[in-house]
């Protein structure tokens, strides 16, 4: 949410960018394909990735093969490389790597001239853009949307890793399949989780209360919470704001969807009655009255949609969709007609200067989930039409990025509405803007994974926003909510593409950013930024239960979903976590357990602890892995320097107790800050940033940053002109001061 990037001195704007962008890509393909309009069609769609609906979740989703969604696209036949074939190896099993596609057979033709769209070098098509067809426009532009964005040097992530043909059934498991055994990632699940069931209701619903005219007992919750005149902000004079009462019950809808997902996920059913009685003590409070004068009515809609959504979905409350349906009633009133930019909004009259930062263009995303859930054709409707097609995600299809300026992680947000829209319109465009805009935010992003210095995005030819902001500010990643929407694009792409590398960018922000975040406590202190200056401390926001505290929540009952992937009969690894994934493959029970502590451990072992069959099991390969990196079964070798950056498959007959392992190499590296700035290097071995602890701003040399040793569990050692210079992974990172980056004197 916005709020303190408003904060930030003229003199502290950020209006250039990382990396100057080497091309932008082409769109290559219609939107006909002779489906019809599919802004009309009267049911919602039955995806293979996600919109499959059960009446309660099983335990165990049986794995079956997923029929061919009719409005999917993704039904490009590619060639296979020759060194795709099985190797046959000594203990009765065959080890590939996932084939990707590779150059089409037909030759290339050279385009003379700059493409209609933008393309800012010549490229590479197989025929002219208009003889291009849905099935040739996926085979190929994915790939060429991110690799002709990025810089030489950095791997476009849409560029395929695996079988491309297959890719489109990949889904994300049931929350019901994963459960997190012990680490860093199950801590945090389970504070927020008893964080939560601990909070009185009478608090939660106060400002519902108040704002209806109802009896409203209990201690208010605080900070951005409350029902409050005392908010005020004034753009000339940041020194006087006061963010007591910005947005009342904002948040209320992502701790409802928070504890509901937990619920999905442990079958506990006193969180189910959690959420019940939550939303019983909702329902009478909602009417217009509440969005009278109130600053952002489309955001705090949208975050409460989410709620009442998964609470119906994963916590079965009957009363859920009434809710819905009275809320909307009461909300519509104070929407605008579409999805309009700040720009826009300003336009227009306005009392307060937050009443601009409001982002109807969140909206499709929830909606189109209460559409698939069966609640209603009024929620379709209503997310077509505010999808931000001109100004977001037009452009975006064509390669072109608007994102200067904009407000980071809303927009960010902003492209799982372009996700949800694929999956329920079938149009291309929403895919290529999910894609591109996505690889856009690469070409913008820090060592650790974070973007958005000052709660801001940068424009592609911007060649210093990131270099000043090393000084200029301490906001450099909004980092739960950052999180939270950077895990769900990476992996709605994931599942999408079948691409290895989006999950390489999830576990960067994972380790780097969200599990080093300090606990949120009982009054509502919440860890915001990350802060990448010079001298860098951790700490709190300033203001109790602000929106981090909503994203926070729902991102940690995320974390069993994101760690794997399921195919038609192939389970992917997509994070190296302590996780326990059951399943059933053929009628019979499976489960795999994965124990683990990568990575400041260098290797993983998944056991099978219970049934067992044929099925590929698919390992990801980092981009980063050495050449020393091997993969063992039951203690033998079955892959030594598998090609990295993709899907290595091993398959055999599984048995219960088969144990897979995968011993990964990290070098230390230096990763430079961009093209532009080579004198500004953050070490990294794997996906962790080393960050010098304690160090002050003195320059540091190359060799000695590489020369770091490992002196203790969480923590490396290096010898500096001045002495010896500690480095520890974020997580690690406690009171001491640190930065993300240092400059290095050859």
């Amino acid at each position: 949410m916005d709020s303190g990037a408003m904060a930030a001195p003229a003199s502290m704007a950020l209006n250039t960018s990382r990396r100057e962008a080497v091309g932008i890509a082409c769109s290559m393909g219609s939107r006909g394909g002779g489906q019809g309009c599919h802004l009309h069609r009267r049911e919602p769609p039955r995806h293979p990735m996600r919109g499959r609906l059960q009446e309660a979740a099983p335990r165990h989703r049986i794995m079956r093969r997923a029929r061919r969604c009719r409005y999917s696209v993704w039904r490009s036949r590619l060639c296979r490389r020759v060194d795709a074939s099985p190797r046959r190896t000594g203990v009765g099993m065959l080890v590939r790597a996932a084939p990707v596609a590779c150059a089409p057979c037909t030759p290339p033709t050279r385009m003379r001239t700059p493409c209609r769209t933008h393309c800012m070098r010549n490229a590479l098509v197989h025929a002219p853009a208009s003889r291009l067809s849905r099935r040739d426009f996926l085979a190929h532009a994915c790939t060429l949307a991110c690799a002709c964005m990025l810089p030489a040097g950095v791997p476009a992530l849409a560029a395929p890793a695996g079988d491309r043909g297959r890719a489109s059934t990949l889904q994300p498991p049931d929350y019901a399949q994963v459960r997190l055994l012990d680490g860093r990632m199950l801590d945090q699940y389970r504070h927020q989780l008893a964080l939560f069931m601990g909070m009185d209701e009478d608090r939660l619903l106060k400002p519902f209360r108040a704002r209806a005219g109802l009896p409203a007992p209990g201690a208010d919750m605080g900070g951005w919470y409350d029902d409050s005149a005392d908010f005020h902000i004034d753009p000339d004079d940041w020194s006087t704001a006061n963010w007591h009462g910005y947005i009342p019950g904002h948040s209320f809808g992502q701790y409802l969807s928070g504890l509901a997902r937990m619920h999905a996920a442990t079958g506990d059913v006193a969180i189910a009655r959690k959420v019940g009685a939550l939303v019983r003590l909702y329902l009478p409070t909602i009417g217009s009255r509440f969005f009278d004068d109130y600053n952002l009515p489309a955001y705090t809609y949208s975050k409460l949609v989410g709620g009442l959504v998964d609470a119906y979905r994963y916590a079965g409350v009957a009363e859920a969709p009434a809710a819905l349906g009275r809320l909307t009633d009461a909300v519509l009133p104070y929407l605008p007609e579409k999805a309009l930019t700040r720009e826009e909004r300003r336009q227009r009259p306005y009392e307060r200067e937050a009443q601009i930062w409001d982002e109807p263009y969140i909206l499709p995303e929830n909606l189109f989930k209460a559409w698939k859930l069966g609640l209603g054709e009024r929620y379709r409707a209503l997310a077509v039409r505010f999808l931000q097609d001109e100004a977001l995600f037009d452009p975006l299809a064509r390669g072109i990025s608007p994102f200067q300026g904009k407000h980071a992680y809303s927009h960010v947000n902003a492209l799982g509405s372009a996700i949800e829209a694929y999956e329920a319109t079938g149009e291309d465009k929403y895919l290529q803007a999910a894609v591109n805009g996505f690889a856009f935010l690469q070409q913008q992003s820090y060592a650790t994974g974070g973007w958005g210095p000052n709660e801001e995005l940068l424009a592609p030819d911007d060649t210093r926003g990131l270099a000043d902001s090393l000084q200029a500010t301490r906001r450099s990643f909004e980092t739960p909510c950052g999180a939270y929407a950077h895990f769900k694009i990476t992996r709605a792409l994931a599942a999408i593409t079948g691409d290895s590398r989006y999950g390489d960018s999830m576990e960067r922000v994972l380790y780097n950013t969200i599990l080093g975040a300090r606990p949120t406590t009982p009054e509502g202190d919440t860890f915001y930024y990350s802060d990448y200056s010079q001298r860098a401390r951790k700490g709190f926001r300033g203001e109790a239960w602000p929106c981090c505290s909503g994203t926070f929540v729902q991102l940690v009952a995320d974390y069993g979903i994101s760690a794997w992937l399921l195919g038609d009969d192939a389970v992917h690894v997509n994070l190296y976590v302590p996780s326990r994934l059951a399943f059933s493959l053929r009628g019979g029970d499976i489960v795999l357990e994965q124990r683990t502590a990568y990575p400041l451990s260098h290797s993983s072992r998944i056991r099978v602890a219970s049934g067992g069959g044929a099925f590929p099991l698919m390992l990801r390969i980092p981009a980063w892995s050495g050449r020393g990196t091997r993969v063992l079964v039951n203690g033998t070798a079955v892959a030594v320097d598998p090609p990295a950056g993709r899907f290595l498959r091993v398959e055999r007959p599984w048995r219960q107790g088969d144990e897979i392992e995968v011993r990964f190499d990290m070098p230390l590296r230096l990763e430079p800050l961009d093209a532009h700035h080579p004198e500004w290097v953050a070490a990294m071995t794997g996906p962790l940033v080393l960050f010098p602890v304690e160090a002050g701003e003195g320059a540091l040399q190359r060799g000695a940053l590489l020369a770091a040793a490992r002196t203790g569990p969480e923590e490396w050692t290096l010898h500096g002109t001045d002495g010896p210079v500690r480095l520890k992974p974020f997580m690690s990172i406690g009171e001491e001061t640190y930065r993300l980056y240092s400059r290095v004197d050859d």
